[in-house]
């Protein structure tokens, strides 16, 4: 007789590994969980005080990001990433992020590598303020190679209907205020690897007070304290991904309204400038965020304000165009 062990999946190993993470889940939870850790599903209560709530869901990976991580045995920042690149959209319709799920497929199941990941996850969670309910763990030794796995994430937050489409806030004279990337966050690494393999580039290398590679893998910032101390003073938020800014920023854009941003008024770091070495001006504006990680739309009059209780700094405004996201 043949054993599911024996065809690569081990069911003991599986549950040894729920056990071992629930402290990192039950270090998100925020009061609103409803029922214990393992059930067939997770349940939160949703929060009073809303008039007419919708809820509103997310997903995302980690990408080829994660090639860099396993091969540099540097996982303690991808869970972070994972929920970064989720939550960082919900917030973008005013969505104050409830729960998030996660999705972990692997070969073979290595319990201490799947434990920092989740560790990970946890602490991207409470810096989200969103509670991990549940997820999945998938050993698929015929999809995977010994040693690789993958991510999925799933975020869910609530909002007012009315307050969903920001496109309706936005509008002629409107502020840009670009709030700081973490780095390259999630996205173009699949172009970035090639170029620092081009390049010949050693991951030992220092760019600053990093190596590279601790440069390359820096987490994803998460933007969700920023939203919920600033939204009553913003119109309109853009996360800044694949596509950067001239295809990103647009997306909050009404009929008629485009924007001039100042390309020297970006604050760009220095890993940017290597890449850009082998990477020409227009693939680098719609392939990595370039040190903009998120984009406030806000009224001239709250500008000082938000200037004052972030990092953030003006790089634009809005005006009558049709042309989307103009850099002079």
């Amino acid at each position: 007789m043949i054993s599911y062990k024996e065809a690569g999946v081990d069911i003991d190993a599986g549950n040894s590994f729920v056990n071992e993470i629930k402290p990192f889940v039950k270090s998100t939870f925020r009061g609103n969980e409803i029922g214990s850790i393992g059930s067939f599903s997770g349940a939160v209560r949703l929060p009073s005080g809303y008039k007419n709530p919708a809820i509103l869901g997310a997903t995302d990976g980690v990408g080829t990001k994660l090639r860099l991580a396993i091969d540099a045995n540097m996982l303690d920042g991808v869970g972070i990433d994972l929920v970064a690149m989720c939550v960082n959209d919900l917030i973008c319709n005013f969505a104050t992020p409830l729960f998030f799920l996660d999705y972990y497929a692997t070969a073979k199941l290595d319990i201490d590598s799947a434990k920092r990941v989740v560790k990970s996850i946890s602490e991207g969670c409470k810096i989200a303020k969103c509670s991990l309910i549940g997820g999945e763990t998938a050993e698929m030794p015929s999809m995977y190679q010994d040693g690789d796995f993958d991510l999925a994430g799933f975020a869910t937050g609530i909002a007012e209907i009315d307050e969903i489409d920001r496109s309706k806030f936005v509008k002629k004279g409107d502020i840009l205020i670009a709030l700081p990337s973490s780095g390259l966050h999630s996205n173009g690494f699949s172009l970035a690897r090639k170029v620092i393999s081009e390049l010949g580039l050693k991951f030992d290398e220092k760019i600053g007070s990093k190596t590279l590679i601790q440069t390359l893998l820096e987490p994803t910032r998460i933007y969700v304290d920023e939203f919920l101390n600033l939204k009553d003073k913003i119109n309109a938020m853009a996360h800044i991904t694949g596509g950067g800014l001239v295809e990103n920023l647009p997306r909050v854009f009404p009929d008629g309204i485009g924007a001039k941003i100042e390309k020297n008024a970006i604050k760009t770091p220095e890993i940017f400038n290597i890449i850009s070495k082998c990477v020409d001006e227009k693939e680098m504006q719609r392939t990595f965020n370039n040190g903009v990680g998120m984009v406030l739309c806000v009224d001239k009059n709250n500008v000082d304000f938000i200037l004052n209780q972030t990092d953030g700094y003006v790089i634009g405004e809005l005006c009558s165009d049709t042309s989307g996201v103009k850099l002079i």
